[in-house]
């Protein structure tokens, strides 16, 4: 008598394996991006000894896996008890309680999930009474704009010690993980990864200014450049600043400019070198660039503030067309080819 397909036992990493066969090549690329390369050698050792599985057990590991995703996405939204309810209605009870059984013993749902939902004063209500150390964990685990959104609500002397530490975070020890899971489970109700490998560090606070407004990226610097000289350099060498505006290339210059206003780029050009002051006449009309030296020449004394205003517009401009796919920016921190 043959056995049912869908009831051959398989190790969970024999399921992954038989996962990353079912999808698209490119998604299952997209996928090992993801893990270690402990991990990936071991699935993919896995994979080679695969010989012959029904595709019904393969269409049941896809189902099983599925199940999962969407019992995941529920406890996020509102826990174990509203994720069951809902996949009661879906799945029936004891389906749902099959579910939730395997999220809980195979799966630790991440605390930071659940942050990732909460607004800037929530997150400055609560993470203010902590530690520094321990904000700067739990802001290094969120996405740059919330990040930027809680730095510019801190009290300045915490804010100062929390992007130090950001900017220098490395391998989180035990005892600090424990009270990490202590904060996050109080906030999120659900329990954290016991995982957490090297997170923060200049690369991941460069990235959280450069969503921050220009004057509260350059007062962190400053503090920053009083405690840690380096590390404030290595910070500023990963960011977006205005002079940077020389990498990017002539097409997406020309984007850029046709959302500046006229009078921003001229104070914004005021301090600039001649470099980039030529980069930027270079992709603009032969009339309005004549335009724009007479203005800058006639321009006489201006405050600096209001150089540093017109840059923060001109930045502004640049991030928000980079976020819609636009233009490209390269950081001086990062591998693209930088075009001059």
């Amino acid at each position: 008598m043959e056995r049912d397909p869908k009831k051959i036992e398989l190790t969970g990493l024999q399921k992954a394996s038989l996962l990353m066969i079912a999808l698209k090549i490119e998604t299952a690329a997209e996928v090992f991006k993801f893990l270690e390369p402990s991990i990936i050698e071991t699935i993919s050792t896995e994979i080679t000894k695969i010989k012959s599985i029904p595709s019904q057990k393969i269409d049941s590991i896809l189902e099983e896996f599925y199940e999962m995703i969407i019992a995941r996405e529920y406890v996020i939204e509102g826990g174990l008890d509203y994720a069951q309810a809902l996949l009661e209605k879906s799945f029936g009870k004891p389906k749902a309680v099959e579910i939730i059984d395997k999220v809980k013993s195979i799966t630790t749902l991440k605390g930071f999930d659940v942050l990732k939902k909460a607004d800037s004063m929530q997150l400055i209500n609560f993470l203010n009474k902590e530690h520094p150390q321990t904000i700067a964990l739990i802001l290094s685990h969120l996405n740059p704009n919330q990040t930027a959104g809680v730095l510019k609500e801190l009290p300045e002397s915490l804010r100062d010690d929390v992007v130090f530490r950001i900017a220098t975070l490395g391998k989180i020890s035990p005892q600090t993980l424990k009270q990490i899971e202590k904060v996050v489970d109080e906030l999120a109700g659900v329990s954290m990864s016991q995982s957490l490998s090297k997170i923060g560090g200049t690369k991941s606070l460069a990235v959280i200014l450069n969503k921050s407004s220009l004057s509260l990226s350059k007062e962190i610097l400053n503090k920053l450049s009083e405690k840690d000289p380096g590390v404030a350099t290595e910070v500023k060498r990963l960011m977006f600043m205005f002079e940077d505006i020389i990498h990017i290339q002539d097409k997406d210059i020309q984007r850029i400019l046709r959302d500046v206003d006229r009078k921003d780029l001229a104070l914004s050009l005021k301090i600039a070198d001649d470099k980039l002051k030529d980069k930027i006449f270079s992709n603009m009309s032969e009339r309005a660039a004549d335009l724009l030296k007479e203005e800058l020449q006639y321009m006489g004394m201006v405050k600096l503030k209001e150089v540093e205003v017109a840059q923060a517009k001109v930045i502004d401009i640049i991030k928000a067309l980079e976020d819609n796919g636009e233009i490209s920016i390269n950081l001086r921190g990062g591998t693209e080819e930088v075009y001059v």
